[in-house]
């Protein structure tokens, strides 16, 4: 007989909550919502690399994994806003969900023999790999949404590979276990070895019990979505980077990542004597002050800013010169790629790849004011891009050299 004191025994697990009806019904909730996580995923990591730019990739190893790779589209502009708004809203709101499916199942992650059968084999791997990378991915996503960057190693090459581990054990598991667990939903029969032999009293039922999850998942929502679109909740959304009041008054005062002094941007690099944008292209090499763009046709763009994080800002007023116009200057009539360098000197994202797509849109711009006045430092003066749906990353900030061609 199996000693009742080690979690190997059935009778350790004494919660008469467990059972394959609350089991199933939370599996089934995070088969939809994970399947969205992963499809929004992939289309962050599209956004990041469109058509798959070396400039950009920061998983040069990825092989096949990077098959579904297109130019990123800039229509409609609040693509990336919305995908990435999902996918970080989504991940913290199905946290309390993955917590209380590993727990209704723990029993099963010390059963006893190992694999009873090939099929149950494939079941206990499948198993491990889905707890243990389901447990990554919300981990490093969570420390990413919050810029706790402590996990050893950059941030976009473990949630990437992690995700394809984590999908495939996800998706080996559903086909296994999703006949029973719509029988289970349907039939509303607790039997199984997720049931307690000797259950304890119960002090809430199995549904108050999905009540206490799905509270606790509306509490994350609440205090999170806001800052991914307009409206009363950004005032509640705490866990979200910049969950406070909006940085400072003023035009510039939207919301920044990395601000001037952290990029290490000499005011003296920027000022009007010393700064000079190089656009380089089929013609050659052209150095332009920022005088010289203030000469050049000037458009506007009302566009917002969203990151990786989930955050966005509102629209806000751009007004520069058209990259296609930048383009032009240096030979192109149709508009190629580009190349954006930053006076940043260190940090990912310094450089960054735009495609043509891109280029050509009419709103994208070199901007040289924002919501009617000059760009503040932290903003990206002297000039920075602006593209619609594209991450906040690639509108690279303190702009110093252009490269137009194909990358």
């Amino acid at each position: 007989m199996s000693d009742p004191r080690l979690p190997t025994s059935p009778g350790f697990w004494r919660s008469p909550l467990r059972g394959p009806w609350f089991t199933s019904v939370l599996g089934l909730v995070l088969l939809v919502g994970i399947t969205v996580l992963f499809v929004t995923g992939l289309m962050s990591y599209a956004a990041y690399n469109p058509g798959l730019s070396p400039v950009n990739d920061k998983t040069p190893d990825k092989g096949i994994l990077g098959f579904y790779l297109f130019a990123w589209p800039t229509n409609p502009y609040w693509l990336y806003r919305l995908t990435q708004g999902v996918h970080v809203t989504l991940g913290i709101t199905l946290i309390p969900v993955l917590l209380a499916k590993l727990w209704s199942v723990v029993p099963r992650l010390f059963a006893l023999p190992p694999a009873r059968s090939l099929t149950h084999a494939l079941e206990r791997i499948s198993l491990l790999l889905l707890v243990g990378g389901g447990l990554f991915e919300f981990t490093t996503g969570v420390l990413n949404v919050q810029l706790d960057y402590v996990f050893p190693g950059s941030f976009y090459p473990l949630h990437f590979y992690g995700a394809w581990v984590f999908f495939a054990a996800f998706v080996a598991h559903a086909v296994l276990k999703l006949p029973t667990a719509v029988r289970h939903v349907r039939r509303a029969r607790e039997e199984g070895d997720l049931v307690a032999p000797r259950p304890d009293a119960p002090t809430v039922s199995r549904r108050g019990a999905l009540w206490l999850v799905g509270g606790g998942s509306l509490l994350l929502f609440l205090t999170t979505a806001g800052r991914s679109f307009d409206g009363p909740l950004r005032r509640t959304a705490l866990l979200t980077p910049h969950g406070g009041a909006e940085p400072g008054s003023g035009p510039g005062g939207f919301q920044i990542n990395k601000t001037a002094r952290y990029a290490g941007i000499d005011t003296a690099e920027t000022g009007e004597e010393a700064w000079r944008l190089v656009v380089t292209g089929r013609t050659g090499t052209v150095r332009l002050t920022r005088a010289d763009l203030l000469r050049l046709p000037l458009h506007s763009s009302a566009l917002p800013i969203a990151c990786v994080e989930g955050w966005s800002t509102s629209d806000q007023w751009w007004r520069g010169v058209r990259l296609r116009d930048l383009a032009a200057l240096a030979g192109y009539d149709d508009p190629p790629d580009v190349l954006v360098e930053s006076l940043q000197r260190h940090g990912a994202f310094r450089r960054a790849a735009l495609r043509a797509n891109q280029v050509a849109d009419p709103r994208s711009l070199l901007a040289l004011y924002v919501n009617g006045e000059d760009l503040t430092p932290d903003h990206g003066y002297p000039a920075r891009i602006i593209v619609p749906a594209a991450p906040g990353v690639l509108n690279t900030k303190w702009v110093a050299r252009m490269t137009f061609g194909d990358l």
